[in-house]
């Protein structure tokens, strides 16, 4: 990846509770339109990292940089406008609206929604069309476009992780941090969301930092590989690089 930019970047970034590092000296990079695999047995601090990356937790000590900005301490809110977000290992969509409901209300700064210009309608009407748009172009890049009028509560496990993506996507997320994304569906769904994936990255121009325990379904699919033990990154690749190395078969058997 020499000479590509950078669009997200942990540098020697640790956290810890108590007396325990669960993260700790972590650095990472995460290319523009690449999808980078963040690997390691359960206990290891992958969401531990993904939760400072997202604000959920500010890092006790090193920098994140997004497009060159250090977020580290920044509210989850202003994280997300600036164009990085994140799914989590369980979807929580508004179970009572339908798809196409979930879609445009994840969507921010309307309009409509300041009262000075609500009061007048040319000033949100054409924000409106440009949203709908918008969901359907969404709609159909996620391959939800025969259930937009499905209530999300109906949709199946897998159906939720791709409503998901769809979401992030309407806030116009450059940068996606996905926490087990094809983690409780079946192998041949799995793949279907990991190609949805390549899609989004491929027409959004979206890069990606998965945290996936699935390897014989994900590296297939990934640019990039970091392996992290005990909170710290051990070895790092392409796929076919990270699967020869030493050190990951140490964590994984020790």
């Amino acid at each position: 990846m020499e000479g590509t930019q950078v669009q997200l970047q942990a540098e020697n970034v640790s956290k810890r509770f108590g007396g325990f590092w669960a993260v700790r000296g972590v650095t990472l990079q995460v290319p523009k339109t690449t999808i980078v695999l963040l690997m390691g047995p359960n206990g290891s601090g992958k969401t531990t990292l993904i939760n400072c990356m997202s604000g959920v937790y500010a890092p006790d000590e090193g920098r994140i940089l997004f497009n060159g900005i250090d977020i580290a301490g920044r509210l989850p809110h202003e994280i997300v406008w600036m164009g990085l977000g994140r799914s989590f290992q369980i979807p929580g969509p508004f179970k009572r609206l339908t798809v196409a409901e979930n879609l445009l209300v994840s969507s921010g700064n309307h309009p409509g929604e300041k009262f000075s210009s609500s009061l007048i309608k040319r000033k949100w009407k054409a924000y409106e069309q440009s949203l709908m748009e918008k969901m359907f172009r969404i709609l159909d890049v996620i391959g939800l476009n025969e259930k937009s009028d499905t209530l999300a509560g109906e949709l199946s496990g897998g159906q939720l992780k791709l409503l998901e993506l769809g979401r992030l996507l309407m806030l116009d997320v450059k940068t996606m941090l996905l926490d087990e994304p094809v983690g409780g569906v079946n192998p041949v769904l799995a793949h279907s969301i990991l190609s949805y994936i390549r899609k989004i990255r491929d027409e959004f121009q979206t890069s990606f930092l998965v945290v996936e325990h699935r390897l014989d379904i994900v590296m297939k699919y990934v640019d990039l590989v970091y392996v992290l033990a005990k909170g710290n990154i051990v070895c790092s690749g392409s796929p076919d690089e990270v699967v020869k190395r030493k050190e990951l078969y140490d964590v994984y058997l020790a």
